[in-house]
């Protein structure tokens, strides 16, 4: 029956097109696969770099205007008046030395951000090899390593995607679920590609935006025009 469904959802896409942003945003309600939940809606842009090169690793984290559908779990390492300030900003776990030992020895994985003080990475390193590999490592260069921790707490639960280019050179990311509409979803999608342009690193050569899907959980994908977002994303 899925197979069925997937067949009707590629017949309401032009494959040789490639769509406008509100145009293909407009096309996501139709090619949803799932009645019973609410599907996410996931970007993938093939990039013209080679992350294998430093200079060309494109990384950080775009806040999407409207939020991504998804309750983000968040634990914040710091002491003192940080760390009352991220329990007034709504971090569901903070701590220091006691959650560092509850990850490294109990290997406990109950949130899915970390946000750190500077003067806490030198602790947070010592579980770096368990949280690297999850993706879990906090970075200044994504916001998460930051004096400011109630900014980081309020933007991550306000729906904050993290982002880093794959090996291949492509970048996935979430921008909400099926249910919000195409104007919403319109919006989120625009805001990360406009970060992604600005991100554009100067030793990346020739077409940097190779193309843009989106897609929901189990539809097909959907090419978006990459001309209008280079266009659109020049205005900002």
């Amino acid at each position: 029956m899925a197979g069925k469904k997937y067949e009707r959802a590629t017949k309401q896409i032009d494959r040789s097109k490639r769509y406008s942003v509100a145009d293909a945003c407009g096309l996501l309600p139709q090619i949803k696969i799932s009645e019973k939940f609410d599907e996410t809606v996931n970007l993938a842009v093939r990039l013209g770099v080679n992350p294998k090169h430093a200079d060309q690793m494109v990384r950080g984290a775009a806040v999407m205007p409207h939020g991504t559908g998804k309750s983000v779990r968040v634990l914040v390492i710091a002491k003192g008046d940080k760390a009352r300030e991220a329990q007034d900003a709504g971090a569901d776990y903070v701590g220091a030395e006691d959650m560092i030992d509850k990850v490294g020895k109990e290997n406990w994985f109950e949130f899915d951000s970390m946000v750190a003080t500077p003067d806490m990475m030198g602790l947070v390193g010592r579980i770096g090899r368990v949280l690297g590999p999850r993706g879990l490592m906090p970075n200044p260069k994504v916001g998460t390593v930051t004096p400011d921790v109630a900014k980081a707490v309020r933007e991550l639960k306000a729906g904050r995607v993290e982002f880093r280019v794959e090996k291949a050179g492509i970048v996935h990311a979430p921008i909400g679920k099926v249910s919000f509409g195409a104007n919403k979803l319109a919006d989120n999608l625009r805001s990360i590609l406009e970060l992604l342009v600005k991100l554009k690193p100067a030793s990346s050569k020739g077409l940097y935006l190779k193309s843009i899907v989106i897609s929901t959980t189990h539809g097909p994908g959907i090419k978006v025009d990459t001309s209008e977002v280079l266009a659109e994303a020049a205005k900002v």
